[in-house]
């Protein structure tokens, strides 16, 4: 045999060699790296490493990595939600065992009560507390409801204007308590939108009733082309933000009083989504306004 074919049976010799020992690091590897994920805990933050410094291999690691960062902070995101829900529903238990309390307790006066007028006062208390109830389990149901995956809103023509009047009617009562008299402006061509009757009363009811329970005077609202805006004046600019007013639970830095849920709004976000109207909060000075952009 030659040397030259010797020499040759030995660099082949030598790469044979090479690769299998680069092959059997590649495996090694490899089960490390399966041991690390499936022994991980997902609470931890530790990372792949690798000892190949392949191109191959370091790309995988980056990559696992990637997928490890992003698992992590959907559940922290995950956990959050629950903690805000656990504590959502706290606020919201209590804000429904408040009027419940004060209606069994002006019931207990009005059962013990023997002067008719006093008593019949005492059960005009008790029916308030009652529809307070009412109002919070509509609300809880109404937000229940549009977070269902398989929930749907049939669209047809509407005249926004209509549906606007009906629902400002429908709380005449409260705006007559309050001695208030909201400002319309109404623009020069009807506005009509591919919409649902119902939501959009709702939508428009949950404005105007956040108006009244938290402004500090009349609404003021504004139909201007194809865009509706409730403005209202609140007493505590500085304890709201507007970038979390549609957020669930969410009732800003005033105290709780047990007259609201804090799913008001979170319902207009959810049913503005649902019939594509776009949904803009901000505030200007003490002036809070909310907008609805229909397509």
């Amino acid at each position: 045999m030659s040397p030259m074919a010797c020499l040759i049976i030995v660099v082949l010799a030598l790469a044979v060699v090479v690769l299998a020992v680069q092959l059997v690091r590649s495996e090694k590897e490899l089960r490390v790296i399966a041991r690390f994920l499936a022994e991980r805990d997902t609470a931890s933050n530790a990372r792949v490493t690798t000892a190949v410094h392949t191109r191959g291999f370091v790309r995988l690691g980056q990559a696992v990595n990637r997928l490890i960062d992003r698992h992590q902070g959907e559940r922290i995101a995950a956990e959050e939600g629950k903690r805000d829900l656990r504590r959502g529903l706290t606020y919201l238990s209590h804000d429904i065992r408040t009027p419940l309390a004060g209606a069994q307790g002006y019931a207990q006066l009005a059962a013990a009560e023997e002067d008719a007028a006093a008593r019949a006062r005492y059960l005009e208390v008790v029916a308030r507390r009652l529809d307070d109830v009412e109002g919070l389990l509509d609300q809880l149901y109404a937000y229940a409801q549009v977070q269902d995956p398989d929930y749907r809103l049939e669209r047809e023509p509407i005249e926004v204007g209509e549906v606007l009047a009906e629902a400002l009617a429908s709380l005449y009562p409260q705006f007559k308590e309050r001695a208030w008299v909201p400002a319309i402006e109404l623009g020069d061509q009807p506005l009509v939108a591919s919409s649902n009757a119902d939501a959009l009363a709702r939508i428009f009811r949950n404005l105007a009733v956040n108006a009244l329970r938290y402004g500090s005077a009349a609404p003021r609202i504004v139909v201007c082309g194809r865009t509706v805006t409730f403005a209202n004046h609140v007493a505590d600019p500085a304890g709201l933000d507007a970038e979390r007013l549609f957020e669930r639970f969410y009732q800003g830095d005033r105290a709780r009083s047990g007259d609201g849920s804090g799913l008001g709004l979170a319902i207009v976000a959810e049913l503005a989504h649902a019939l594509r109207i776009g949904l803009e909060a901000r505030m200007e000075g003490d002036e809070l306004s909310v907008s609805l952009t229909f397509p």
